[in-house]
């Protein structure tokens, strides 16, 4: 829901609920709308993904995550693991002791955004590949007691390697194949990217699909023909 007013994701947000598992909200529709978003998200029966990536020192982020686990339909959010140890093991616990007024949201760890490659990770000080830095911070974002983390379809299968099956994948850079419903696959800013039939035989467990359905011409056609590819890449086609 990457919009600038609630009225706008409300209006897609109708047009494609029953063809979705959650709605994520990110900081540009959560600075404008607050906490009213998630509510009137909610509302519409479908969960909430909180994509906020809190980083900040541990006692600022265990406040702002016990503060967001009290918010209706909320399923998952996620902090930085770039945030270290020590933060992600306060937001683990904040989470732990908060009062929630459903089943505890999922708390994961944001590893490397999937806008960066190997040069750009280079540019902020960070050296290998974007694959051996996401799987080390999945593994001390396992260590801190978080329920998964978001990284890119290219690192699926590896992070299932080192933290195990039950440990969760969330996976932005879904573009889909092209199609006459989905009839470019577009890369806009990500640069690792791979189509919702390979992430999920890779083993992703979410797919975060925004621009290929909210750009789309007929977003309603663009999200069924995802989830029917999504349906035929579990089937085995």
């Amino acid at each position: 829901m990457d919009f600038g007013t609630l009225g706008e994701a409300l209006a897609l947000a109708r047009q494609v609920a029953h063809l979705v598992g959650l709605f994520k909200i990110n900081i540009q529709l959560f600075t404008v709308e607050g906490p009213d978003a998630v509510r009137k998200l909610a509302d519409l029966g479908v969960g909430v993904f909180l994509d906020l990536k809190y980083h900040d020192i541990p006692n600022t982020v265990a406040g702002a995550v016990a503060a967001a686990a009290a918010l209706p339909g909320l399923e998952l959010l996620d902090v930085h693991a770039t945030g270290g140890l020590a933060m992600m093991r306060a937001a683990a616990e904040a989470l732990a002791a908060s009062k929630t007024p459903g089943p505890r949201p999922k708390l994961l760890g944001v590893t490397i955004l999937t806008s960066m490659d190997r040069r750009a990770l280079g540019q902020v000080g960070i050296s290998g590949s974007p694959r051996a830095r996401v799987v080390s911070l999945a593994r001390l974002a396992k260590r801190a007691g978080l329920d998964g983390v978001v990284a890119s379809p290219q690192e699926v299968a590896q992070i299932r390697r080192a933290c195990g099956r039950n440990f969760l994948t969330v996976i932005p850079g879904v573009r889909p194949a092209p199609s006459e419903k989905t009839p470019r696959r577009r890369r806009d800013d990500q640069a690792r990217v791979a189509t919702p039939g390979e992430a999920i035989r890779a083993g992703a467990d979410y797919l975060v699909i925004g621009r290929p359905i909210t750009a789309a011409p007929d977003p309603r056609a663009a999200a069924q023909a995802i989830v029917e590819e999504i349906s035929s890449a579990m089937s085995g086609g």
